[in-house]
């Protein structure tokens, strides 16, 4: 099997619209039909919503809880509704790999922020789209053992996308990312 990744220039919203073109693309070559994306005011999802509007594909957004309404990250209202009524499933939640109670103890010296940050070796784009995938299969949205596409990004927009068969938090070493599709080239 071939394949290849396109890398990006920069980083950011500016590659949403190319991102999920080629998701698109991939997801329909392997019949995959769940694709998770993050998007914390809608705007990707509702891109991907358009984008994925002529296949099967179910589209979830992830979205984060209101421990970070400080910094202004959480869906409000109105725009869950927007995007809900384009076909997307909103799924609010606590990040999978990091910012819970052993974050509250120890700060940024847990099992969590050392995935995280060595995912963000990577790219930002890479740990979202792997955390975003564990959240969504821990809330039942998808199914274990499937493959899925899974988008991410940097700040706004997303900039990353990856074939991977999630696993459950407590089983992460069971996760697999099976193609990195796009991603930032990052100097």
């Amino acid at each position: 099997m071939e394949g290849g990744i396109v890398y990006f220039k920069k980083r950011g919203k500016e590659n949403t619209g190319k991102t999920l073109e080629i998701a698109k693309r991939r997801a329909l070559e392997l019949g995959i039909s769940e694709v998770v994306i993050a998007s914390t005011h809608g705007y990707s999802a509702l891109q991907a919503a358009q984008v994925f509007s002529d296949t099967d594909t179910r589209i979830t957004a992830v979205s984060i809880s209101p421990t970070f309404d400080d910094v202004g990250w959480r869906m409000t209202e109105d725009e869950r509704v927007r995007v809900e009524e384009a076909g997307v499933t909103v799924l609010t939640g606590l990040h999978a790999l990091a910012d819970g109670v052993p974050e509250g103890f120890y700060g940024e010296h847990t099992t969590g922020t050392i995935v995280s940050d060595t995912l963000r070796f990577f790219s930002q784009g890479m740990k979202v789209t792997v955390e975003i995938s564990i959240m969504a299969l821990e809330a039942g949205i998808i199914t274990p053992k499937t493959e899925v596409i899974s988008i991410g990004g940097t700040d706004e927009g997303v900039d990353t996308a990856i074939v991977a068969i999630p696993a459950f938090a407590r089983k992460i070493k069971e996760y697999r990312v099976l193609e990195i599709l796009c991603k930032p080239r990052m100097a």
